[in-house]
């Protein structure tokens, strides 16, 4: 069994050498104190480029899901009354953590997740901001005072926070995907019990539930359990404290919590974020140039590891093939391999049962007809870049989430046949189009079954302000701004009668 010294969180600052190795991160933090699991498992987190253990964490069972969930539920009330100055104060001095312990956040997210720096760089960037973002929103949870046709009667609308929230976060962008949902659902007065991935559990939940203990949030407005799905997964979702479950993941797992929490003794909301199949379009009158800089981007950041990254590439047959050649030349000049090197533009993908599956995803659309233009075998689990041309919607590359380095470019005859194409999924989560005339652009978005559309840019795009979330098997619920906000509380509607009221009987 661990001690309390062996589950201590790391000191502050930068970590190197066996400080990396031995962070202190072996267990949960529930009730504002770090202590190991009940389970009878142990998690042992590696860096997936050299392998190397970064921690080890004995894993948490039901006894502690139901004390996390207990603790939120009693800290939530004292929390839901804190003055919005308090509140937005943890927020504040949460980002101003995230300010100096930067170092630290990119070393994590480098060694744990693969991502290379320039991943590692933005995502802090998106998750600080998210973070302030949050800060605002006590200071903006209003209600509303209606008209109403009853003499004497005042009609109120009163917004408050819903209790508490479970959130189940996913390992590509494990800090930003985490802290989307923890610092609204906190900001707007609720209290919050968070399962990361396995794959991610530092950056997912406990380095930042680190940081909020160092701002100050009183303790059991945030809990962090790792454990494996199969062991807590039903209880996280069906146990009667919480009222919205936050989900982000495949669309496979999203049915099976939507199911449970349907099922519940108490229904549960649920916010869904789950796969996609974006499309970026490449009309005929496209700059090839943008075009070709915007969907390398979009295909390749962290590997494709990315809900929202470009997984088909439809290019007008007009300028097909002239795209292909410049995409290959381009793709063909990354550099790939170590994700710490500033310049590597792909690093790992996370371990290797995703590399075996993107592996039988090309050898199967091979023989389907794909030609490959560029590619390579994989060096441990860094897969070099990889462009099919000649590919089809039925191809196994382009049908399904590839959340890999691999690139299906296929050819459309005119603008209806690409948003046909475009559209023949059953994703509808982020989407691009290129074209030189922005009315062709806004004409051809709003005719995409998705939630996003990014004219002459990728289809990777997320904003604090704006509300991010998918159509179709892509998701329920949106995430960002004013639309977080709605998701994290409920309304309460009041009248007061001020005169006795005359009643037909």
């Amino acid at each position: 069994m661990l001690t309390e010294a062996d589950t201590a969180p790391p000191r502050t600052g930068k970590l190197t050498g066996s400080e990396r190795r031995y962070s202190g991160f072996t267990g949960h933090f529930v009730n504002g104190a770090w202590r190991a699991g009940r389970g009878r498992s142990r998690l042992t987190d590696t860096d997936p480029y050299s392998g190397e253990t970064l921690t080890e964490i004995v894993l948490a069972d039901e006894s502690d899901v139901e004390e996390a969930y207990q603790c939120a539920a009693k800290a939530q009330l004292a929390w839901s009354r804190a003055i919005p100055a308090q509140r937005t104060s943890v927020l504040s001095r949460c980002a101003a953590i995230m300010d100096e312990r930067r170092d630290e956040m990119l070393e994590w997210l480098i060694r744990e997740s693969g991502s290379t720096r320039i991943k590692a760089e933005g995502e802090w960037e998106w998750t600080r901001a998210v973070t302030l973002e949050a800060a605002s929103f006590a200071h903006h949870m209003t209600g509303e005072i209606l008209p109403i046709d009853i003499p004497a009667k005042e009609s109120r609308v009163y917004r408050q926070p819903v209790g508490v929230i479970c959130i189940i976060s996913p390992w590509n962008f494990p800090a930003y995907l985490s802290q989307r949902a923890i610092a609204p659902a906190i900001a707007l007065g609720n209290a919050v019990v968070v399962k990361p991935a396995q794959d991610t559990p530092v950056t997912g939940g406990l380095l930042l539930a680190k940081m909020f203990e160092e701002a100050g949030l009183p303790g059991g407005v945030l809990n962090v359990v790792v454990g494996s799905s199969s062991e807590i997964g039903n209880a996280l979702v069906q146990h009667p404290v919480p009222r919205v479950i936050a989900f982000t993941g495949s669309t496979e797992a999203g049915r099976s919590v939507a199911a449970l929490a349907a099922k519940a003794p108490i229904i549960k909301r649920v916010t869904l974020e789950l796969g996609g199949n974006s499309p970026l379009v490449v009309l005929d009158d496209a700059d090839l140039g943008v075009a070709v800089r915007a969907a390398i981007h979009g295909r390749y950041f962290h590997q494709g590891q990315i809900c929202m990254s470009s997984n088909r590439i439809i290019v007008d047959t007009n300028v097909y093939d002239e795209f292909v050649e410049r995409f290959a030349d381009h793709a063909a000049t990354l550099k790939f391999g170590n994700p710490h090197d500033a310049h590597t533009a792909i690093g790992p993908v996370i371990n290797s049962r995703q590399l075996e599956r993107m592996i039988g995803y090309m050898e199967a659309s091979r023989r389907a007809g794909a030609r490959q233009v560029l590619g390579g075998p994989p060096d441990g689990l860094v897969l070099p870049p990889h462009v099919f041309s000649g590919v089809t919607n039925a191809m196994p590359v382009a049908k399904n989430e590839t959340f890999g380095p691999i690139a299906a470019i296929i050819s459309a005859y005119g603008e209806s046949h690409a948003l046909q194409i475009a559209n023949d999924t059953e994703y509808g989560l982020s989407s691009a189009v290129f074209t030189r005339d922005e009315a062709r652009g806004l004409r051809f978005a709003l005719g995409l079954h998705a939630g996003m559309t990014h004219i002459n840019d990728s289809t990777v795009n997320d904003s604090p302000n704006s509300p991010f979330g998918g159509e179709k098997n892509s998701g329920i619920g949106r995430y960002g701004g004013e639309w977080i906000m709605r998701e994290f509380t409920t309304e309460h509607w009041v009248t007061v009668q001020h005169a006795p009221r005359r009643y037909p009987f």
